[in-house]
């Protein structure tokens, strides 16, 4: 479980990193948008500026629903389980990392051993 938590986190943060990156090319492209240097430029800026927002968005919630997962596998909390395999199925996706990442969580996470690891202990 240790590993899964280690690539999961490693994956959000790229998402993470990845999201910051759009952000900023959206910003810079509403930056045209407001002083176009040319007039022809107004509605591809406009359409940039919202594409590169919206992914960047999508792309930091991605990210740290990973470094939670994560964060949560580490600590082998069973909440942690469920949002790794959800997350899984939509990395499957992903080609090529994210279908690897996704293929290996759901190897582990539905494994005999893996369910074990998750399932509450009761205190005598």
């Amino acid at each position: 479980m240790s590993l899964l938590g280690i690539l999961a986190i490693l994956w959000g943060a790229l998402a993470a990193t990845i999201g910051v990156a759009m952000l900023l090319l959206s910003a810079g492209a509403l930056i045209e948008l407001l002083a176009p240097l040319e007039a022809s430029v107004g509605f591809a800026a406009g359409l940039a500026a919202v594409g590169f927002a919206l992914f960047g968005i999508f792309a930091l919630v991605f990210g740290g629903a990973h470094i939670w997962a994560g964060a949560l596998l580490r600590g082998h909390k069973p909440v942690g389980r469920i949002l790794m395999l959800a997350l899984a199925i939509g990395n499957l996706l992903v080609i090529p990392f994210g279908t690897a990442l996704g293929a290996y969580a759901l190897w582990v996470l539905l494994k005999h051993e893996g369910h074990r690891l998750f399932e509450p202990t009761l205190q005598t």
